[in-house]
């Protein structure tokens, strides 16, 4: 068995691919490109293609069958870039990773402490000597509420650790976890909004919570909440957060991932135009945090992904369950 990986980064990839070929038994070939019209044809003789959030539409899917590839293996936990109905009709496998939670969780956290002490802003200033304390106020993260949205591995965990804090937290998810609510307590989406000082997201993208953050549920919040987001842009309206940070509704935002991302996340666009305009704006405000998708990156989490990736090819190959989540079969 072979997988071509695409998007492969040398520099922390490689190395748990090589890893991973001595344990799975499982050959590999990668290209650092992006998959597109001119690199389809490395995957010719590979049993399964590996690639980062980017363009799996039914077109870069039909090019991949007709180069006899057999498996879609995702190095992410999102699948909402891939057009599983094509995916199915043209008999393609496909399978997302698990890696642990920790390191989106602490993420997110540390997103709402910088947030609500106004972190960033104060090291852009004193980056200019700006050492005065106007417009540099924070809040005590101990006395907030924090609403979760999302209680799944990583929501969990985020509550778990919030505990320690001494916040007040409220979760919010359409399946209540028994592990959360010993820290947690459950209510509806509208009392989440409105007893929040923080409002912290950690749900996969879906038809149901597109948009979940819209100008509708933002003028439920409390005044001068925050928007934490770790989990998937198309969860909150670019448009709608943008207003609520203009209008001085909200306090501010932590966004490590955002609307129409692909195409910018990852690539070195240095002194290049911004081609993503709400991008832009959000950039402009000092009480917005932006990081560019890395809420995952961490080596353990890495690792896991790449092995992910040989384990689901193993499993699919030889009919043997070895552990981890299946997706889609």
């Amino acid at each position: 068995m072979k997988i071509c990986f695409y998007a492969l980064r040398e520099y922390d990839e490689l190395q748990f691919c090589r890893q991973m070929r001595d344990k799975y038994g499982i050959d590999f070939t990668y290209t650092t490109a992006y998959p597109d019209e001119k690199n389809y044809a490395l995957a010719a003789g590979c049993d399964g293609m590996s690639c980062t959030p980017c363009d799996m539409s039914r077109k870069v899917l039909e090019a991949f069958r007709n180069v006899g590839v057999k498996y879609i293996l995702l190095r992410s936990v999102g699948y909402d870039h891939v057009d599983l109905e094509a995916a199915r009709e043209l008999g393609l496998k496909v399978d997302t990773v698990i890696y642990p939670p920790t390191g989106v969780a602490d993420y997110a956290i540390m997103l709402m402490l910088a947030s609500v002490r106004r972190f960033a802003h104060i090291l852009k200033r004193a980056e200019l000597q700006d050492y005065s304390l106007r417009n540099k106020l924070g809040r005590d993260f101990s006395v907030c509420t924090v609403g979760v949205m999302g209680t799944g591995r990583i929501g969990t965990t985020v509550i778990q650790h919030l505990s320690g804090f001494g916040c007040r937290i409220l979760a919010y998810d359409v399946r209540e976890n028994e592990t959360a609510r010993k820290f947690a307590r459950y209510v509806d989406r509208d009392t989440l909004f409105r007893e929040s000082d923080i409002i912290t997201l950690h749900m996969n993208a879906n038809d149901d919570n597109y948009h979940i953050i819209s100008r509708d549920a933002i003028g439920k919040m409390k005044q001068g909440a925050y928007i934490i987001n770790t989990a998937r842009g198309k969860l909150v309206d670019s448009e709608a957060l943008i207003a609520g940070i203009e209008s001085g509704k909200l306090g501010g935002a932590a966004l490590d991932v955002v609307e129409f991302e692909n195409g910018l996340y990852y690539y070195d666009l240095m002194g290049e135009v911004m081609v993503n305009p709400k991008l832009a704006i959000l950039r402009s405000f000092p009480n917005v945090i932006l990081s560019p998708h890395t809420a995952f990156y961490t080596a353990e989490d890495v690792s896991d992904m790449v092995e992910g990736n040989f384990r689901s090819c193993y499993e699919f190959g030889t009919g043997k369950k070895l552990h981890g989540v299946e997706f889609q079969r």
